[in-house]
Formats: structure tokens, C-alpha cells, sequence
């Protein structure tokens, strides 16, 4: 009988002249079981795994139905939803067991808010908290639950009894921990809630949107390298440091099974060295040139592998250097700034050809959230590269080129002069400017923005929904026409007809975080999560009123009730006291009577459809095609002389 060296040494060349097949079909084979959202003919890709030892330590499921459970820091959630061209996740913590003795805030719990007494809550018994994992809670989700809160008084249980529901409804947002400061408090378009336990159940069943970030994971990183090589990837779940490990791989990793394996384990690895040099030997060759492919496709920056993913190579636009960009901006001196947004600045440039060009150059954060926060701007990165490169209107602006580098993300856009349509109305250049903002150049504005509106609607497939049409986001051309930019929020209108539950087939819409400017962001999206084509008909509605009365979208140093634009002006126009709202400055230089009726009529005509665009319930407000429709009807019978 052969020694056991003898068997080690054969056992040692099979797993070094072969993938380790045990753990290799362990990670590839299908879960066996129905494992949402993934189909149960494959298995989980990575990071996830279904399996110990594969995949990322933090990624680790157990499949279930109706939806496959993830554990972050020993709470247990449900996944809804993943998006495997993002880097997010929606999940649902598990129903948590009912609290001793009645903890409800309400005795009689409202019906639109709450869910039937049979099931469990969701919500936990402490604070979702995602420190120390690589998950961070979406921006969109800390900012809804920053504008929630209690009608005054809130009605509260007995706070001895039920200390950590007192705390809920008092200050909704305690339930995701890592919000704490950095939830913005919006104007509050959700208004009060009388039952905060039960909205806030719904909101936790509809699922909170977590982020986590590729670039700054090393899991992420070493996998692309191991499976430059060929291997599968996972980690050592017996080691308390779960480090990463390339199982199958022909180099830089060694098998758990050799690591903890029989005591034997070192002639293991000698002979095993032994045979890999043997095998080296014939096929260097290609060996080399796998490596050199890995080494380039390593090196190439992840951004434009993710582009080149989504879109051929010869429709994206031209890419700048980072140093070419630098230098037409002259070192992005602060005199050449013209712009400053919420994700980032724009500069003056002009390039070695000549072209005068505005460069946004996305926000730098060095905070403690900064990985987050790179990842988020990333992704705005992409997004409106991907758009903006499929898409051609007058009315539209032109994305001229781009540059992703470690020291900056950049896009080079048209430069348009003449400011912004909210510069013109509010700010710096609403004092000499408004007397060019004749009644009739509001009209043609509104237009132009309603058809590039229409034209991302229905002339484009998939259709693209803006999601922050303001007028900040329109920029004026010295001819007074209008451009409108800023797609870093768009969303594609992809429906799934398969019978996913993110989609629909009755209508239209897609599951996402509302996301969007206080004022402008359509309160039915807000409510519902559901993003629809009417949400930038809404924002639209805004901006018509601005242009009828001249004020801003939210203004905090109105009263109350009328903070928002939109309560204002429809409180006006249904109690037939439009005039008090509209702006002055439109009769600067006006003509005689008729004009000033003609005026008139059209302001009143644009009012109603703005107020139509505004209605709280999106199935009562018109789509983009027949807004374009009725504006260019006032606008022809404006300039006809005929009754609007």
C-alpha cells in the first residue's frame, strides 16, 4: 500500500493541475430553491452567495420566499430589490415580534396609513444602524424620513412602557442611526402624520434604499484580479478576519483546505509548488498573456469599463484629460466659477481648439461619509453621461466630453451666457433683467421647455424622466431661448413585463426613492415611491408658476401654508384672485389696452394648466404631450389677437 506521502503528494497535484472542483461547484452550483430577487437556474452573483465561504462575507444569504434574508450586524432583512448595474440595495427589516402591552400611538390606527393588525410590524425594536459594514443608508431615505413628523400634539402611548416607539414618533428619523445630522430637513411637502408608527411601517415594507461602494471595498478589488485569473471567489469563513480568498485560482492565493487542512500540509505544499512549476513550464505562453490581459483591464479605470458596458465606444462622447481641463480653466480658479450646485461646480473654460465650454466638476468630500458620497457622485456621473449621449433637442443641453480621473470627475458641457431662468426671476440678474421678461418671452420659454420635455417622453426609447426640472436646472441663451441641463437625477422609464414586482404592466411606473428639489418634487412620488412621466409634469407645473408670478419655489419667508409656490398661487386661483400673485414686472414697457387684456388672458390660460400640472394626484394631471399641445394654442391665439 502506497504511503501517505504518496497520497498527499497525488491529492496535492490534482488541486494544483485542476480547479478545485468540491469548492468550485460548491460556489457555481444553483441554490436548489427559489432565491429572490435571483433566479433559482443560477446562483447568486457576486458579492452574494447562498453558499458559506463564497462570495463576500457581507453579501452572505439565506434564500427564502417570498424574499431571501441578509443579516447586517445580527439584524435580519428582507432583499426586495437589486439592481445589478447599480451599487444599491432595497431591503425590508424582518417583522419584528409585538411589543409588551400596546405600544400604538392611536387607538383606531388610520386606514391610508396602516397595514392590517394580521401582520407583524416591521419596524425593529432599536435603531437600524450599518456601521462597521460596508452598507450606508441612501440619501433619499434619510431625507424622507427627516421631513416626517407627528401632528402637534403627537399622541403618544405610555412612555414608561414603550420608551422606544415615544422616541419614534417624536423624531422619526432615530430609526436609521446613521442619518443623525446629515439628513437635510427639507420643507416638509409629507406633511404631519397622526399615526408616525404605522407610516413608518409602510415605509419600512416598501423597503430603505442601502448604498455600498465599490472602488474603496478591497473585496471588490481582489475579486476582479482573481477572476483575471480564472478563479471564483469567496473567503476563509473559518478565519475572524473573513479574508479573501481566490479558490481555483493558477496564482496569489492558496485554498482554505490547504491553510487548515492536515497536519501534512506542508510536503502538501511543496509537492504542490512542485507540480505548478512543472505545469508552468508548458503553458507560460499562455499564462503570460493572461496576465498582461488582467494587468490592462486592472488598470483601465472602472468608470469607463462601466460606460463602455452600457454603451458603444463610438457613442460616447470625446474623453479630456485631467490636466487639459485643468488648464482651460486656469487650475479651476475661483473667478472662473459660474455656477454652484449640490453636486457640483461649474467653471468657465476654454479649450485648445478654441471653444468656450462650462465644466461642472463634481463635489470633493473628505468627511467621514466621503466613500459614500464618491460612489453617489459617481453614479450621478455616469447617469448623465449615458443620457446625455443618447439623447439631441434644441432645447436640450450638449454633453461635449468627460473625464473620470482619481484627482476629479468632470463633464464638459455647452456654455450658455446668459445665467440661469431662476437668476432671471430671483436672483442676481432679476433687478436690470425683468423688463426683458416680457409676457410674450415667458410664453416662448415655457414652450421650449414643455417640448424638450415632450421629446424626452415619447421621442425617446426608453423614455427618460428628468426628475428635477427647476429653474435652476434652465439655462438662457443670450437670445432669451432656453436650454435645460442637469440629468445627474434621470431615470430610463425600463419596464419589466416578466411579472418582476418593481414593475407593472397596468401602469407605468418604477420603484425608486423620490429624489429631487423641495418645491418642485411631485408629492405623489414622494408618497409612493413610484416614478412616473406626470412627476416631471409636476415640476413643470412649478416652473410655470414661477414664470407667472415671479417668485420662488419655496420661500421661507412666507407664511406657513404658503412656503411652497404651488399652495400659493393654487389658493389664489381658487379663490379668483389670480391677480394678486402675478408679476408686476410683465407690464414694464407694456402696450395699450388690448395688449393688456391679451396679456391677461394668456397669464389666466397658463395658470389653469399650470394648476392642472400641480393636481396632488398624478392621473389628473396631463402628460407632456398635451401640456406642449396647450401652450402652443395660447401662444397662437396670442399672437393672432384672438381670445385665448
Amino acid at each position: 500500500m502506497p504511503p501517505l506521502s504518496l497520497h498527499l503528494a497525488l491529492a496535492a497535484a490534482v488541486l494544483v493541475l485542476a480547479p478545485p472542483l468540491a469548492l468550485s461547484h460548491l460556489c457555481s452550483a444553483p441554490p436548489g430553491g427559489p432565491c429572490p430577487p435571483f433566479p433559482s437556474s443560477s446562483p447568486p452573483p457576486y458579492p452574494f452567495s447562498a453558499s458559506p465561504g463564497c462570495g463576500h462575507p457581507s453579501f452572505q444569504i439565506r434564500c427564502a420566499s417570498p424574499h431571501s434574508l441578509l443579516s447586517i450586524n445580527g439584524l435580519p432583512f428582507s432583499l426586495l430589490r437589486y439592481d445589478p448595474n447599480s451599487s444599491s440595495l432595497t431591503l425590508s427589516p424582518r417583522p419584528a415580534p409585538p411589543p409588551d402591552g400596546n405600544c400604538s400611538s392611536s387607538s383606531s390606527p388610520p386606514p391610508t396609513t396602516t397595514t392590517p393588525s394580521s401582520r407583524p410590524s416591521a419596524i425593529p425594536s432599536r435603531a437600524i444602524s450599518l456601521s462597521g459594514s460596508p452598507f450606508r443608508v441612501s440619501d433619499s431615505s434619510c431625507s424622507r424620513l427627516s421631513v416626517l413628523r407627528p401632528c402637534s400634539p403627537p399622541n403618544l402611548p405610555n412612555c414608561s412602557r414603550c420608551p422606544w416607539e415615544c422616541k419614534l414618533i417624536k423624531s422619526p428619523v432615530r430609526l436609521l442611526s446613521d442619518c443623525g445630522s446629515n439628513a437635510h430637513r427639507l420643507s416638509s411637502e409629507q406633511g404631519c402624520q397622526a399615526d408616525v408608527l404605522g407610516f413608518l411601517d409602510n415605509v419600512l415594507n416598501f423597503g430603505i434604499e442601502v448604498e455600498f461602494d465599490l472602488a474603496q471595498d478591497s473585496y471588490f478589488a481582489s475579486c476582479r484580479a482573481c477572476r483575471a485569473d480564472g478563479g471564483v471567489c469567496g473567503f476563509n469563513f473559518d478565519d475572524p478576519g473573513k479574508q479573501f480568498v481566490c479558490f481555483g485560482a493558477q496564482s496569489r492565493f492558496s485554498p482554505p483546505w490547504i491553510r487548515r487542512g492536515d497536519p501534512n500540509r506542508v510536503a502538501v505544499l511543496l509537492l504542490a509548488l512542485t507540480c505548478a512549476l512543472l505545469l508552468f513550464s508548458v503553458i507560460v505562453a499562455i499564462f503570460r498573456s493572461r496576465r498582461l490581459e488582467a494587468s490592462s483591464s486592472s488598470e483601465e479605470d472602472p468608470t469607463v469599463v462601466f460606460l463602455r458596458r452600457h454603451r458603444s465606444a463610438s457613442l460616447l462622447p470625446p474623453v479630456f484629460t485631467y490636466d487639459e481641463l485643468e488648464e482651460s480653466t486656469d487650475r479651476f480658479d475661483p473667478r472662473r466659477k459660474i455656477g454652484d450646485g449640490g453636486f457640483g461646480s461649474v467653471f468657465l473654460g476654454r479649450l485648445r481648439d478654441g471653444r468656450t465650454v462650462a465644466v461642472k466638476h463634481l463635489h470633493k468630500h473628505h468627511n467621514a461619509a466621503a466613500a459614500a458620497a464618491r460612489a453617489f457622485s459617481t453614479k450621478l456621473f455616469c447617469n448623465e453621461i449615458l443620457i446625455l449621449s443618447s439623447i439631441d433637442h434644441p432645447n436640450l443641453v450638449k454633453l461635449h466630453g468627460y473625464c473620470s480621473d482619481p484627482r476629479g470627475l468632470l463633464l464638459v458641457y455647452d456654455y450658455v451666457p446668459n445665467g440661469t431662468l431662476a437668476d432671471h426671476l430671483h436672483g442676481c440678474k432679476s433687478s436690470h433683467k425683468k423688463g426683458s421678461l416680457t409676457w410674450p418671452v415667458r410664453l416662448d420659454m415655457a414652450l421650449q421647455i414643455a417640448t424638450a420635455i415632450e421629446y424626452l417622453h415619447f421621442s425617446v426609447t426608453p423614455p427618460i424622466v428628468h426628475r428635477d426640472i427647476t429653474s435652476s436646472n434652465i439655462f438662457v441663451e443670450k437670445d432669451m431661448r432656453i436650454k435645460v441641463g442637469d440629468f445627474g437625477l434621470s431615470r430610463l422609464l425600463v419596464f419589466d413585463r416578466t411579472g418582476n414586482p418593481s414593475s407593472t404592466t397596468g401602469s407605468e411606473y418604477i420603484w425608486t426613492g423620490p429624489q429631487g428639489t423641495p418645491g418642485y418634487l411631485d408629492p405623489d412620488y414622494h408618497r409612493s415611491f413610484r416614478l412616473t412621466d406626470k412627476s416631471d409634469v409636476y415640476s413643470f407645473g412649478v416652473v410655470l408658476l414661477e414664470l407667472v408670478s415671479g417668485m420662488k419655489a419655496v420661500d421661507q419667508e412666507r407664511a406657513k401654508a404658503e412656503v411652497a409656490l404651488a399652495d400659493l398661487v393654487v389658493s389664489r386661483i381658487q379663490t379668483g384672485m389670480l391677480h394678486q400673485v402675478v408679476d408686476p414686472a410683465m407690464a414694464v414697457g407694456g402696450g395699450g389696452e388690448g395688449e393688456a387684456a391679451a396679456m391677461e388672458e394668456g397669464v389666466s390660460a397658463v395658470a389653469e394648466l399650470a394648476f392642472r400640472c400641480v393636481a396632488a394626484d398624478k392621473d389628473d394631471r396631463p402628460d407632456a404631450r398635451e401640456v406642449a399641445e396647450e401652450l402652443r394654442r395660447i401662444r397662437g391665439r396670442a399672437r393672432a389677437g384672438a381670445p385665448v
